[in-house]
């Protein structure tokens, strides 16, 4: 869901930052091609360096495990920005719609749908990526609660904060899994809406 284009509002990106956009963006292009056309289990590194042109040093350097090319992507940095920038006295959860409805609008406009459809496929079929996810689920859960603990004035290592952070992170994550385990049909955006509405309504 991520969207990594700057807006007109955010300062001009570095030479050394460009070449490091440049590198990740190889690696993970390089990554893409090559499990479509052979699968994730036959894909390895150091074909993904060759195909990218860089070493696999350069590859782990990015990008601790094969696993984070097809989960990391620019969406925390961005969704806590974003966040910060909604009202104060807006509630949380109506700026979680707002920041979500803008990237993937964003996504859209600039990433290949049939990427977004493989990395999300391959979240519910390899279980080496499932188990990576979920690890990855605290680093955005812990970006949660910072910015809940600022809206809220408690501190973000609170349980209600903890808990209230992580059924955020966990809705989304269901509904990006509920899209790829039901063939893409619809649009995510719609699922992601409907998983942040029962989490402020219940069932």
């Amino acid at each position: 869901m991520a969207a990594s284009a700057q807006t007109p509002a955010e300062p001009k990106v570095g030479l050394r930052e460009r070449k490091k956009i440049k590198t990740r963006t190889a690696i993970r292009e390089a990554t893409y091609r090559l499990i479509l056309e052979q699968g994730y289990d036959a894909t390895t590194v150091e074909q993904i360096a060759e195909a990218a042109e860089v070493s696999p040093s350069t590859v782990f350097r990015y990008f601790p495990t094969k696993e984070d090319i097809v989960l990391t992507d620019e969406f925390d940095p961005i969704l806590e920005r974003e966040l910060r920038a909604r009202p104060a006295d807006e509630s949380l959860i109506d700026s979680l719609r707002h920041v979500i409805d803008d990237s993937l609008h964003l996504a859209l406009e600039h990433d290949d749908p049939e990427v977004s459809r493989l990395r999300t496929r391959l979240q519910v079929e390899v279980p080496a990526v499932r188990s990576r996810m979920m690890e990855s689920m605290s680093v955005t859960g812990d970006l949660m609660c910072r910015v809940i603990a600022d809206r809220t004035g408690r501190d973000a290592g609170d349980l209600e904060v903890r808990v209230y952070a992580m059924a955020l992170v966990g809705s989304m994550m269901e509904a990006t899994m509920y899209w790829a385990q039901h063939g893409h049909e619809g649009e995510l955006r719609d699922l992601v809406m409907r998983a942040l509405d029962t989490v402020q309504h219940g069932l």
